[in-house]
């Protein structure tokens, strides 16, 4: 069983709504699709960077989490 997220690498622990997909956080997949459907890495980064910091986060963590995003599944080539 997976414990985070195959698109952004959030772990399911710290998902706190509702899962559609086994694979996907609630922010990544709803209504059963990917919210976002492009391959282009760094766009998709930069989404997820803008959204944590609009959530509260610091800098230097979301940079982080933003960085470890190239290591999920989804991103792999």
């Amino acid at each position: 069983m997976k414990t985070y997220c195959q698109s952004c690498m959030m772990p399911f622990s710290k998902d706190t709504g509702v899962r559609e997909n086994e694979n996907y956080c609630s922010l990544c997949f709803k209504d059963g699709k990917l919210c976002y459907e492009g391959n282009d890495l760094k766009e998709f980064q930069n989404i997820c960077y803008e959204s944590m910091r609009k959530s509260g986060m610091g800098k230097l963590k979301a940079k982080f989490f933003t960085f470890m995003i190239r290591f999920a599944p989804r991103w792999k080539n």
